[in-house]
């Protein structure tokens, strides 16, 4: 195999999740699963969501190829209400970057 061939690839079991109906306040923790599919350790280096009121944990250590990781999103539904549909932005070293990872939902005023 060419050197120029390697490279690793993230892939995510589900892109999309819906967390349904929450109450206002409550803390929404989704966990998107992926698997290195290359051939070369994946380095995950930021995760950015488009609102303060999202914080994404995802693992800081290189993935090797065929391993399997896990990016937890958290949503605060504190300053939100009525229909919710928030994107994340995974920034790697597998193409194309970034990649999207989606989740949407109600938050019900209190």
């Amino acid at each position: 195999m060419y050197a120029s061939l390697a490279q690793p690839q993230l892939k995510f079991e589900k892109t999309k999740q819906s967390f349904g109906f929450v109450k206002k306040g409550e803390l929404v923790h989704l966990r998107y699963a992926f698997t290195n599919k290359g051939n070369q350790a994946l380095i995950i280096t930021q995760a950015k969501a488009e609102c303060s009121c999202t914080s994404v944990v995802f693992p800081k250590e290189p993935i090797a190829p065929q391993k399997n990781g896990t990016i937890e999103v958290i949503f605060d539904t504190a300053p939100t209400y009525d229909r919710q549909d928030r994107i994340v932005e995974v920034y790697s070293n597998a193409s194309p970057i970034p990649q999207k990872i989606r989740f949407k939902g109600v938050v019900l005023k209190p």
